[in-house]
């Protein structure tokens, strides 16, 4: 038998800011999914991949404003996306980084 999955399961460094007592899975998916990616340990990224399904953890990623480049590249080849498809891309290319360029 499978035992249900909570907050408590994921890294605790990831979720330092959150109340336990209050955290609901569908109601702060957005946060949850965007938090594992960007600095989730592999156990946590197996524990998303239980709790959401790849499809979900797909449409969510598309859709955040802000991720990583390595994260980034990472969800581009899992999903077999271009990066220009996602809208933390989109949304970088708006705001250019010249001290880096």
């Amino acid at each position: 038998m499978k035992k249900e999955i909570s907050i408590e399961d994921f890294s605790p460094h990831l979720f330092w800011d959150v109340d336990f007592s209050d955290f609901d899975f569908q109601k702060h998916k957005i946060h949850l999914v965007q938090k594992v990616l960007e600095h989730g340990l592999i156990k946590d990224w197996n524990l998303l991949k239980d709790v959401y399904g790849l499809n979900t953890i797909k449409e969510i990623s598309l859709n955040i404003r802000s991720l990583d480049a390595v994260t980034l590249s990472y969800l581009a080849a899992l999903f077999n996306i271009d990066k220009k498809e996602f809208r933390c891309y989109k949304h970088r290319q708006l705001f250019p980084n010249y001290w880096n360029s």
